[in-house]
């Protein structure tokens, strides 16, 4: 651990000098995705923003060497929902994965060797949630055909016959007819088959179906039953035990509790107010699995903090495991150990290992040696919605940390606050160098999870339904109002930033309110009406939900048709290449500033979609984002930084 000075520099919040800087914190965001495996081997996905984002498959041998399985320029990246997930998965012999510039399934059995195609490139097809079915030599997965349109692809379950590698194959129809499909999950015996539906406008965290039928190898019964779901029921992950009990998780009682099959019964395991599901925003997540016959693992969110324990399957008894771990993301029972992507107030993001019930280790050295005095630890805040209300929000509260620099006495620091995307989201408290890159530099900052945030309940989460751009804008506010008022924060220097849906809360807090200073869209939504017309189709019926179907409501939550009432400065930074949220809601809003001489600044990264996964354009963002707050509230922020066109700015 690295040593830092014992006497202090006295200089105002936001021009201290960073042990985190920008190179640092781009290059270090590897996002780990996927996670595979069995008694010999062991695999994840990540995503590397100093190779453009692309998707690296990962091997870790026994001997701690990881080595990279797929070579470039393949990038292991579904596009199914836009979002992706379940892109790879293991046969006894192979990998089987899919590249995301075509979007074709393929076969890889060497590391570093040339893939082999198992799909035909027969136009725009999408995969995801890929299942090897080893006894029949079958790959099935959930298939998205955009080739008739976009906005209404065809989604199905469809099948490849893993004997025919002679030359690439089209896929065959399995099963379609619902809007949706999800979670194929085969049986031990391959001999049933299990997977999830769901019909617009729904999405899968407000109601779904898990559908059981028997699979031969060839076809699926026509006979096939619904186990669960419905009736605002939502069901997530169904898998099958290794003697051949199917389980689930499923909210009947308005939180994701796990559940199984027993005959014609379900039967509810561990009921209580926890969350063991997670919203489906993608493919492949896993939060609870088999160590053997008689023991299951699984961790669970309570107020948005991460827990984990065992389940003896035999007597009912849980056991809770003591962890640091705040955060764990997805989790999986590999070789008789328990691998988890996780990360804790202190640690970052990493995949670990543990013993049923011991404490995990991480398998990855980290990519920084930070001294302890130089994070800023978060904690969990509640705070009321409003002056009156009885009603509470939550939050994690970061305070401005750097052991070589403190502010002059009774200055209080700027606040910046998060608005997560989703909406239907959270945040953890989990050690992030994109926070730390701002509290090492004397700002505060509060990671809020308003009103429809997961890991709260259903009654929580359905709080933001017909009220998202009002519930989830009075929480921000009310968590910045709170920490002034409790001393932590300067009420004149406080501004809003976030991504996409999160980029929508900030652009109405900054229209439809007065609070905020100043504030950040990261490709964040300004139009609904545009959004529910250019979107695709997994979201396409989301806003029926958020804000309902009435044209004049549409138009009265939408910041870009009140553009005369934002007055103060804002930065928008956007891709390109964005199929969610088009640069055009963005450079509408820009336009009107610019004439009306509020100071505004436009970032456009060329090549870019729905979030930025090149490490120098996440370098840039930050870094402009610093300038832009040091022009807005009158401080020199150091180092060596671009300038930004702040129009309108008199600096």
């Amino acid at each position: 651990m690295k040593k830092t000075p014992s006497h202090k520099t006295i200089a105002p919040f936001g021009t201290w000098k960073s042990f985190f800087d920008a190179n640092q914190v781009s290059g270090s965001l590897v996002k780990y995705r996927e996670l595979h495996g069995d008694a010999n081997r062991l695999f994840w996905s990540e995503g590397r923003p100093e190779e453009g984002g692309r998707q690296v498959i990962v091997q870790r041998k026994a001997s701690g060497e990881t080595i990279d399985w797929i070579p470039a320029p393949y990038n292991a990246r579904s596009m199914v929902h836009e979002y992706g997930g379940g892109a790879f998965t293991l046969g006894p012999d192979a990998l089987y994965f899919v590249n995301k510039s075509d979007q074709r399934i393929y076969r890889s059995t060497q590391p570093g060797k040339e893939p082999v195609a198992v799909s035909a490139d027969i136009g725009d097809i999408r995969y995801a949630d890929l299942v090897v079915d080893s006894k029949h030599q079958r790959l099935i997965a959930v298939s998205e055909d955009h080739r008739k349109s976009s906005q209404n692809a065809e989604a199905a379950l469809v099948v490849f016959d893993l004997t025919q590698t002679s030359s690439p194959q089209e896929p065959r129809v399995l099963h379609k007819g619902h809007d949706f499909y999800a979670s194929p999950a085969l049986s031990p015996e391959s001999s049933q088959l299990a997977f999830l539906t769901w019909e617009h406008p729904s999405m899968p965290w407000d109601e779904n179906e898990l559908w059981l039928t028997d699979w031969d190898g060839d076809t699926l019964s026509k006979s096939e039953r619904r186990i669960a779901g419905g009736n605002r029921q939502s069901v997530f992950q169904p898998r099958w035990s290794p003697n051949g009990t199917l389980y689930f998780i499923s909210d009947p009682h308005g939180w994701w509790n796990l559940h199984r099959l027993e005959g014609e019964k379900i039967s509810a395991l561990l009921p209580m107010e926890a969350e063991f599901g997670q919203p489906q925003w993608v493919f492949g997540q896993s939060t609870y699995d088999f160590v053997d016959d008689e023991t299951l693992v699984a961790t669970y969110l309570k107020n948005a903090l991460s827990h984990w324990g065992s389940l003896d399957l035999k007597t009912g008894e849980w056991k809770e495991a003591k962890s640091s771990l705040t955060e764990i993301a997805l989790l999986k029972s590999i070789g008789g150990d328990v691998v988890i992507f996780g990360s804790s107030p202190t640690d970052p993001p990493n995949v670990w290992k543990a013993k049923v019930g011991n404490e995990f280790e991480p398998l990855n050295p980290p990519a920084l040696d930070i001294p302890a005095e130089e994070i800023s630890v978060g904690v969990t805040i509640e705070f009321p919605v409003s002056e009156n209300s009885q009603e509470i929000a939550h939050g994690f509260y970061y305070p401005p940390t750097n052991a070589r620099f403190e502010a002059p006495e009774g200055e209080k620091p700027p606040l910046l606050v998060l608005s997560h995307g989703g909406p239907t989201g959270n945040t953890s408290l989990c050690f992030s160098l994109g926070i730390q890159y701002w509290t090492n530099r004397g700002f505060a900052v509060v990671d809020v999870n308003y009103r429809g945030s997961t890991g709260f309940g259903r009654e929580y989460r359905e709080k933001l339904y017909g009220k998202w751009g009002v519930v989830d804008v009075e929480d921000c506010v009310a968590a910045a109002r709170w920490l002034s008022q409790q001393g932590k924060a300067d009420e004149n220097r406080c501004a809003i930033r976030g991504g996409s849906a999160g980029g929508y809360t900030t652009l109405c807090a900054l229209t439809f309110q007065d609070f905020f200073k100043a504030g950040a869209s990261h490709y964040g939504v300004s139009d609904i009406l545009a959004l529910m017309g250019d979107t695709h189709k997994f979201e396409s019926k989301y806003d029926h939900h958020l804000v309902g179907d009435d044209l004049s409501v549409i138009r009265e939550r939408s910041p870009i048709h009140y553009v005369d009432q934002l007055n103060c400065p804002v930065i928008f930074f956007q891709g390109t290449e964005d199929k969610v949220v088009p640069p055009n809601q963005a450079e509408v809003m820009v336009e009107s500033l610019k004439e009306r001489g509020v100071p505004v600044a436009y970032v456009l990264f060329e090549g870019e979609g729905h979030g930025f996964r090149k490490s120098e354009n996440i370098k840039t963002a930050l870094e402009s984002e610093l300038v832009f707050y040091g022009k807005v509230f009158n401080f020199d922020p150091s180092g060596n930084l671009p300038d930004i066109n702040l129009i309108g700015s008199k600096s």
